[in-house]
């Protein structure tokens, strides 16, 4: 099963953020790792990456630099500023919010015997 195309776009932020606030990284690093860390119920296309990565640019969350790969090759990197870990927070403590109130509508129902 993978999410809805409206959670996967509701997620996509606190993602990307919680993803750059360990560490730099490039666009398709960034969609393996979604990827992985999902067990790959969550694969994202680069079509649909790069215009978060924008946004998030254009909000002052994240910027961006050049660098090189272990090949040699330019390659564009993210990097969360201030502005994105301090969104990054906001972002935690809603998505929490839901997780609990979800959580309890949703917990362990009763035996029904």
């Amino acid at each position: 099963m993978s999410l809805s195309r409206e959670l996967t776009a509701a997620s996509a932020k606190p993602i990307v953020l919680g993803l750059l606030a360990q560490g730099d990284s490039y666009g398709y690093a960034i969609i393996q790792e979604v990827k992985r860390r999902s067990g790959g119920q969550i694969e994202w296309a680069e079509g649909a990456l790069y215009p978060v990565l924008y946004r998030l640019a254009e909000q002052g969350l994240i910027e961006s630099y050049w660098g090189k790969s272990e090949q040699g090759r330019r390659r564009k990197y993210y990097r969360i500023k201030p502005g994105g870990v301090k969104e990054l927070e906001q972002q935690r403590k809603q998505w929490t919010l839901a997780h609990d109130v979800l959580n309890g509508l949703w917990g362990p129902k009763p035996c029904l015997t």
